[in-house]
């Protein structure tokens, strides 16, 4: 699969294989490019903003992207496989990806058109417009957790702003990204708007990062966050800081469980715990403690493993090295709890060729132990009992992240208060979105990143403003 810059195939310097992570077996060759093809595709976007987009009209920009959607839509099964094949997620769960991919592309060709400036009340003898500009070239660097859906939401807000793009896929899932290009370019795009840069995060990643660029998004871990960052700050381009998280499940006593249990388990075992904003705690009251561990295991050893392309409860980890690291950390840390189930590899028919892993529950954890502090990415869910309203809180925000927090009560004024209370850039209450829809603002404080994404807020991150000011004094000869 070659990079695609403008209405161009690129091949890179060489080729880099693509894994299928439920079988370890090669599906695709990707272009491996490097600083000449990024620097490349920076510069075909650059004219192509100042030539054909900067200047459409929202209407028509707006028009173009929801073009977009619709063809996503139309071939929306063969991106659902493409998608669980390339990441080892279950199917259906690739065919909501495709769905929402189509869905950013919708909402911001919409929204787009209600994207006006301000007047500022009169400044003594002035007049004050507050204008809404695109940046003009913005980079993209994707995590391979959900490829569709990142590559789509910061392009699709990028693209309604007025701005051209380059995005710079994982190396592990690009080929959901130049399809998204591909598409683009069908529904008539320009060409120029919408590049992709394939190749490995430390050529081609790290030359995005260093470029020339009016905006960069990243989503990412946080050791690699900051290196972009850094990067980044040089050329003082201004980020956007997507980056990992530690999200917990708080489960007061008066909880519907019946409610709770399901959603709490699919909020760790969903992409196989390999999502940034993944319920890997659960905070627990103790009256309830010993009846919450034992449904969650209950379900837990009731998920069947399985290829992706199957429509399992739970797949694969993206690769072998993931696989190692998970277990590695789950070794180290549960220690510093009790193994109530899972914790191994997952051998079998079907999964000795793939890279699966155990849905694993920790019990008493302490809070400031391993499993309770580090982001796993894997299906590793820790359980700490609190006692009472203060404790759930400081435990809660006693991480280094701040993403996502639920909170289980039928109390509203407890569910108001807490949700004041959390460091976190999303609060649900009696329900988990794992990140939430494509209207919803979506972002972390702490070392969760900085900046927003999705809903109206992402797409004003895409714009700068200028203040411009009329002197309007008549003219003596007027009046």
């Amino acid at each position: 699969m070659s990079a695609l810059i403008g209405a161009d195939r690129m091949p890179g310097q060489g080729w880099i294989d693509d894994v299928d992570p439920s079988r370890g077996a090669v599906v695709a060759r990707l272009a491996r490019c490097g600083a000449a093809e990024v620097a490349g595709a920076v510069a075909t976007a650059r004219e192509t903003f100042q030539r054909r987009w900067r200047r459409r009209p929202a209407s028509e920009r707006g028009s173009l992207l929801r073009a977009v959607a619709e063809r996503i839509r139309a071939e929306a099964e063969e991106l659902a496989v493409q998608e669980s094949t390339e990441t080892g997620k279950p199917l259906r769960q690739g065919r909501a990806d495709v769905a929402a991919a189509a869905r950013y592309f919708e909402f911001y060709g919409s929204v787009v058109e209600a994207l006006h400036g301000e007047v500022v009340p009169q400044v003594g003898d002035n007049q004050v417009f507050v204008h809404r500009e695109p940046h003009g070239v913005t980079g993209h660097i994707v995590a391979w957790n959900y490829p569709l859906q990142i590559t789509a939401r910061s392009a699709a807000a990028s693209l309604a702003a007025g701005n051209c793009c380059v995005i710079k896929p994982a190396e592990e899932a690009s080929l959901g990204a130049v399809r998204l290009a591909e598409i683009a370019l069908e529904a008539g795009v320009p060409a120029g708007c919408f590049n992709v840069v394939t190749g490995l995060g430390e050529e081609a990643g790290a030359a995005l990062a260093a470029a020339p660029v009016d905006h960069l998004a990243f989503t990412g871990s946080v050791e690699v966050g900051r290196l972009v960052a850094a990067t980044a700050g040089r050329n003082l381009v201004p980020t956007t800081m997507e980056l990992g998280g530690k999200s917990p499940n708080i489960v007061f006593d008066d909880a519907d469980l019946e409610l709770a249990l399901p959603t709490i388990v699919n909020s760790i075992v969903q992409n196989g715990g390999q999502t940034c904003s993944a319920g890997s705690r659960l905070l627990v009251h103790r009256d309830i403690h010993r009846r919450v561990v034992d449904g969650i295991a209950e379900r837990f050893r009731a998920l069947r493993l399985g290829p992706a392309l199957e429509d399992p409860d739970l797949g694969p980890l993206i690769s072998a090295a993931q696989r190692e690291r998970v277990a590695g950390l789950v070794g180290d840390g549960a220690g510093d709890g009790r193994l109530v189930t899972g914790g191994r590899v997952a051998e079998g028919p079907g999964l000795d060729d793939g890279y699966f892993f155990e849905p694993t529950l920790v019990d008493d954890v302490a809070p400031d132990s391993l499993l309770a502090r580090e982001e796993v990415f894997g299906p590793v869910l820790a359980v700490t009992p609190f006692d009472d309203l203060d404790e759930a809180v400081r435990i809660a925000n006693g991480t280094d992240f701040g993403l996502v927090a639920a909170v289980w009560t039928r109390n509203v004024g407890r569910a108001h208060w807490i949700s004041r209370e959390l460091d976190a850039g999303q609060v649900f209450v009696n329900t988990y979105g794992a990140g939430g829809g494509v209207e919803l603002p979506f972002g972390g404080v702490k070392n969760s990143g900085f900046g927003r994404e999705k809903g109206f807020e992402g797409l004003l991150a895409y714009t700068r403003t200028k203040t411009v000011a009329v002197r309007s004094v008549a003219d003596d000869d007027m009046s």
